[in-house]
């Protein structure tokens, strides 16, 4: 039962690891866990199912994603990086997604801009706000931190 026990925790740190040495060379992109993991594919089936008026691009996680990276929250790590449906549309509309390390949890949000904003408008002061998965005040907080990294975003 010990050796069993064994190969099954060595097997568990290996998806682990491989799955941050996947975040922090730039490996993972958002628009590839669906079609990477079933466990992916039923966590964000269970985040998006019940709501209401989400574009395609948001409900199959398909569209413009860059790099993933590895991020801390309340002592857990997060698989973290922005889609948006085409490179173009990322200044008026634009999600930022998170996926637990063990694939059990997973939230978003959803950052619509008005088109047609000015340049020298903030898109901060204008924009829309949607969260899914049901983000406590800290996870809403990291997501909000990571869009704050995007280039144009002030």
């Amino acid at each position: 039962m010990s050796l069993s026990l064994k190969t099954w925790a060595a097997t568990l740190l290996l998806g682990v690891s491989t799955l941050a040495s996947a975040a922090n060379d730039g490996q993972a992109r958002a628009n590839q866990l669906l079609s990477s993991d079933e466990q992916f594919r039923e966590t964000w089936k269970g985040v998006v199912h019940k709501e209401e008026r989400l574009p395609d691009w948001v409900m199959n996680l398909s569209g413009a994603a860059q790099q993933m990276t590895a991020v801390e929250e309340d002592g857990e790590r997060y698989l973290v990086g922005p889609l948006c449906e085409t490179a173009q549309s990322c200044q008026h509309q634009r999600l930022i997604v998170a996926f637990s390390f063990d694939k059990e949890h997973a939230y978003a949000m959803l950052v619509e801009v008005p088109a047609g904003l000015p340049v020298d408008k903030s898109p901060t002061r204008h924009a829309h706000y949607r969260f899914l998965g049901e983000p406590d005040d800290g996870m809403q907080a990291l997501l909000k931190e990571q869009l704050r990294k995007a280039p144009n975003w002030y």
